[in-house]
């Protein structure tokens, strides 16, 4: 426990928290009695899942693609909180276009936000854990870093930069006391992926037919993985990417 006046036992930072899998894992970690702050930059569904997650959840109204205020994000929270436990990147953006037709901008938009966003905030909370020599922090990545999908090249690529940093960051944080893990989601249902799903049979039965277990999974299917990777129970994990996803990765 920490010394807070509050009952939380550990304070997690859940990036992209108001909506889809962020939404389901500040929920998890609320439930499981960790103090979450949500970031996101959307007011209004923030607000709207602090009012659900209660009082150990709290938001902050951020654009991570900001990032000269980084620091000053961070260091605002560790005067309000105290010390940050764990921190979960999971804000990011996907784009849908032939390859030939993405534009520079549209690749560098993608990488800011998916690549170097999650790399300076978690440049900055590092810096916060390593006086306590403890610290979890989890990142998403995603089915298009474990095979070729097409018409997401930017998103491709920065999904599998994220994976290449969890190992990087793992090997030199770990012998300090941070671990640093990644979850590749498979498909699962969200607003967003109900969308482009259904919109498009060919696709929803592809995904189907190459998933073992035949079904699409729930954001709280990720929620229980990224508490594992947070929880003492893998306290002797690190550097891992484990693919949540009904058997899709190695599906035939």
């Amino acid at each position: 426990m920490n010394s807070d006046s509050n009952t939380a036992t550990k304070t997690a930072i859940v990036t992209g928290g108001a909506s889809g899998l962020g939404y389901a894992i500040a929920q998890k970690f609320v439930e499981e009695n960790i103090r979450t702050i949500i970031i996101a930059r959307n007011e209004q569904k923030l607000q709207e899942a602090k009012g659900k997650f209660g009082n150990l959840c709290s938001y902050i109204v951020f654009d991570l693609t900001n990032l000269p205020q980084i620091p000053e994000l961070v260091t605002g929270i560790v005067e309000e909180y105290g010390k940050i436990d764990i921190l979960v990147n999971n804000a990011g953006i996907n784009l849908k276009k032939p390859f030939t037709e993405v534009t520079d901008e549209d690749f560098q938009k993608i990488m800011l936000t998916n690549v170097t966003a999650v790399f300076a905030l978690s440049r900055e909370v590092v810096k916060t854990m390593l006086p306590h020599g403890n610290g979890a922090i989890v990142n998403i990545s995603s089915m298009a870093a474990q095979y070729g999908i097409p018409k997401v090249i930017a998103y491709s690529a920065s999904k599998t930069a994220i994976e290449g940093m969890t190992r990087a960051m793992a090997v030199e944080l770990s012998p300090l006391g941070i671990r640093v893990n990644c979850i590749a989601p498979g498909f699962i249902a969200t607003d967003m992926s109900a969308k482009a799903l259904d919109n498009d049979p060919e696709r929803k039965n592809k995904v189907l037919s190459r998933t073992p277990m035949g079904k699409l999974g729930t954001p709280a299917d990720i929620a229980e993985a990224v508490y594992y990777y947070a929880s003492e129970g893998a306290k002797y994990v690190t550097g891992t990417v484990l693919p949540v996803d009904g058997g899709n990765s190695i599906g035939f």
